[in-house]
Formats: structure tokens, sequence, C-alpha cells
């Protein structure tokens, strides 16, 4: 079985088939098709199989890449499921959304040597995907039950990867969401076109059908007191992700026409829903005719740009202050977005927003820009040129970035230590914060970042408290008991 891998000289990489530009601009279902089962094996079998595999230093979980890819390449397809499934709770989500190019695939040998990456982000959807069809993929039965409980504040991947681990080890969990579905912003601030969200579904449902429980519409510090979850659960987890949309600092930036990424994107995302969204209806939230600007660079900007193809914008620009090479974004992503009829403006920053009299956003003016001398992080800076020129527009959406709330007074809870940006303080060997017990994981302590990081810290919280409440049993079983 082993001749079978090593064939990246005389196999070149594949992706599954991708739609047409043209198709795939009108709707909202994902771009890429299945490998038929002959590619996928030939695909696993380009990699190297490498003594010190740096995909897996690439990628954030630590996935054992070189040994699914091997019994996917031999066929042994619910095997490479157990194993990738072991490192990771949501592997056909991250090999949907993951920025490959920029981790696993980006420092794979195959494509330092010049052959081109392994498609491991392909394979990894492959693998899962398959495993559903075949029924692996099965609720969890925990060896024994316990009796300490759990609660997590967040229903996005962190909280939901901490769910199942800790589900795993036969702790009663309780998942808190503010909103009406589970998912987070896998439901609602990514688009279809990239994560169905039928396959985010099932996994909510999966973990119901494993025993935990969901409560939604549960906003801590109105609906729910964190005082009382604390007392109701033996630990707490944090992973309420990161919401608060950078505001552009520019004069026009108040006028009628200008949103925040994530308000465009819950809309489009709820009406593919089928839910009534009046922001919708009533053409706020619609870019159906409107020559829609969208200002920053990465992941959620490209959502914006593409998301507005799609809803019929008349025209889509997407602004950003330096160049291509620099883009935070999937160069992927950039790559589709091109295809779909979006047009970039690297090296441009916004400098004003200019309105008619009665208020209504007209054009962005922007400066012409060029990097200059590395920051302290190594990053070449933006400089104005001096230059400047407009866009029309009647809509600009806002991607620029997000950071904490401020979920010491959200919760009522003036003990919860955050730091200068609003994060929560951690002891980052446990996840532990400043309130004992309670825990936090994913953007709320490392800033908006990936899906993927999101799963780690889920999985390393969900260790600590386990490791808590062992302890917290021992205590009480040492304890001597009361004469009567």
């Amino acid at each position: 079985m082993a001749s079978r891998m090593l064939k990246f000289t005389s196999i070149n990489p594949t992706m599954p088939e991708k739609r047409a530009a043209e198709a795939r601009r009108s709707d909202f279902q994902e771009i890429y098709g299945d490998y038929a089962q002959t590619v996928a094996e030939d695909q696993a079998a380009r990699c190297s199989q490498c003594g010190v595999p740096f995909c897996q230093q690439g990628c954030p979980l630590s996935n054992d890449i070189p040994d699914w890819l091997k019994l996917a390449a031999e066929d042994r397809m619910e095997e490479a499921y157990q194993v990738s499934s072991a490192t990771n709770n949501m592997p056909e989500i991250c090999g949907r959304i993951c920025p490959q190019d920029r981790l696993c695939e980006g420092i794979c040998t195959v494509e330092q040597s010049g052959h081109g990456t392994v498609t491991i982000g392909a394979m990894e959807r492959y693998i899962t995907d398959n495993a559903w069809e075949q029924g692996y993929v099965t609720p969890i039965k925990p060896p024994r039950e316990r009796e300490q409980s759990a609660g997590i504040i967040g229903a996005g991947p962190g909280g939901l990867a901490a769910a199942e681990q800790l589900r795993r080890k036969g702790y009663q969990v309780t998942v808190y969401d503010r909103y009406d579905r589970g998912g987070g912003l896998l439901v609602y601030g990514i688009p279809g076109f990239k994560l169905e969200k039928h396959i985010v579904e099932r996994r909510i449902k999966r973990l119901e059908e494993s025993g935990v429980r969901f409560e939604f519409n549960a906003s801590i510090g109105e609906t729910h007191k964190l005082s009382d979850l604390r007392d109701e659960h033996d630990t707490l987890l944090i992973a309420t992700g990161v919401y608060k949309a950078r505001d552009l600092m520019v004069p026009g930036a108040g006028c009628e026409g200008v949103h925040k990424a994530l308000d465009f994107l819950t809309t489009s995302n709820r009406k593919g829903l089928g839910d009534d969204v009046p922001e919708f209806e009533n053409g706020t939230l619609d870019a159906k005719g409107r020559k829609v600007v969208v200002i920053g660079g990465g992941d959620t900007a490209m959502d914006c740009v593409r998301t507005a193809i799609r809803q019929g914008a008349t025209s889509v620009s997407c602004l950003y202050r330096r160049d291509r090479a620099n883009m935070p974004g999937s160069q992927r992503e950039v790559a589709n977005a091109e295809e779909e009829g979006v047009v970039f403006e690297w090296l441009a920053s916004p400098e004003a927003l200019i309105d008619d009299e009665g208020g209504k956003l007209q054009a962005v003016r922007a400066a012409r820009m060029k990097l200059g001398a590395p920051d302290p992080s190594g990053r070449q800076s933006p400089e104005k040129t001096g230059g400047t020129f407009d866009i029309e527009a009647d809509m600009v959406i806002k991607a620029l970035g997000f950071d904490p709330e401020d979920l010491p007074h959200l919760f009522n809870e003036p003990a919860l230590t955050v730091n200068r940006w609003g994060a929560i303080k951690v002891d980052f060997a446990t996840l532990e914060t400043s309130l004992p017990g309670v825990f936090a994981a994913g953007d709320i302590v490392r800033g908006a970042s990936l899906v993927v990081w999101a799963i780690k810290d889920g999985r390393d919280a969900a260790e600590s408290m386990h490791k808590r409440m062992k302890q917290m049993a021992r205590t009480a079983s040492a304890a001597p008991v009361a004469a009567e």
C-alpha cells in the first residue's frame, strides 16, 4: 500500500470542479463540486509522507494530515475520518472555509518543491462529507455519565468544539446563545457560497442527539445572569466571539448608505434561511441595483463583495490600502471574487464619503497609497502619495475588522478582567479568567481570528474545565461526611 503515495511528480494538483462564474454569481450555493472517488484517491496519493510534516505544523490543530491522506489514498475512508476527526470537531467546515493557502497548503513540502500543493482542504472536506453520507458520523456516547455540568456561552465554533469535548467525557453540557440558532458566525456571518447552512445544522443536531442542551435567545446580563450560571454549573466557558465593528473615521462616514459588514452579511444569511428581514425587504441592506464599495481586505470583505454580486449590485469595488500580496484575506477568495466581477482598488484608502444635500451617499473619495518602511511587526506601512480619485457609490460596507464588546458591562460582572483592547484576560496555561471556574476561548481572548483557532481554543478550554471538575470531584469525595 505504501507505494500508492508520493505521486506528486506524476499527478498534477486538481481542485474539485468549480462552477462557472456566470452561473454561480446568481445564487448562494457552494461554488465547488465534489471529488469523484478515483480523483480524491489520486489527490491524496500526491502526499510525500514527510518525516517531519510541515503541513501539520502549519495547522493550528496539528491535524494528522499525512496519516488521513494515506488512508484516503488506500480507500480506507472510515479510518481516514476517524483520524481526521480525532483532532478536529468539524473537519468538513474547516475544509471549506480555512485559508489553506496561508496555513497547511502554503507550507506543504510538495508546494515548496514546485510541484503544486497537495489539496489538503478539499480532501479534508471530502473525507468528512463521505463519512456523513456513509453513516460514520454518529451521536456521542460517553463511556460513563457524570453528574457535574458545564455551561458554555456562545454557540460558535469555539463553544461547539468545547461542548463536544466535554460531552465525550460524560459531562452535562448546556450551551447558551444570544441568537435563535446555533453556529454563530458560521451561520450568520459566512455566506452560503462558502458554507451552506445545512452543513452547520447537522453538527448542531448531532450535539443535541448526543445530549447537549441548547438555550437560544439567551442574552447574558438580560435573560440570564452570569452569577446564576456560575451557581448552576460547575464550570463555565465564555466563547462569545467578537462582534463590535471597527468604525470608519473619515468625513461623511455617517451619511445614509453606509453599513457595517456584519449587519449586511447577517441580513443576507437570514434571508437565505427564510427569515422575515425588514432591512432587506425595504432595500436598506439589499445591494440590488446599487453601486457598492466595500472597504477592507480581509475574509469578511471578500464575503461582502461576493454577496453584493449575488444580490445584483450594478458594480462592486473593494478598496484596500495595501497591495494584493499584503492582503490578510485568502488569495483564493480574491481570485474567486475577481472571476465574479469584483473590481479591486489596491493601494487605496478612503479619505472621505461624499453625500448630496439630503445626506445620501454619492461617492467615495480615496487617497492613492504606497508601501513605506516596515512597522514593528515587519509589515510595510501604507503612506499617502498625494493623489486622490472618486468612486461612484450609493452603498458602502465597512469591513474593517471587529473588536470585543464590553463584556464586564454587558454581563454586569465588573470582576471579569479584560485587557486594554477589551479581550478577556486569561491564564494562557489554562484559559481560566479572573473569575474562578470561568474559562474563555476563541476570539474573545485572542481577538478576531480564524475558525480553526477558535476550535483549538475550545478544545483546550474543555480540557482545562475537565481537569478542574475532576479535582472538584476528588475534593468532594474526600470531604468528611457530617454526623447526622
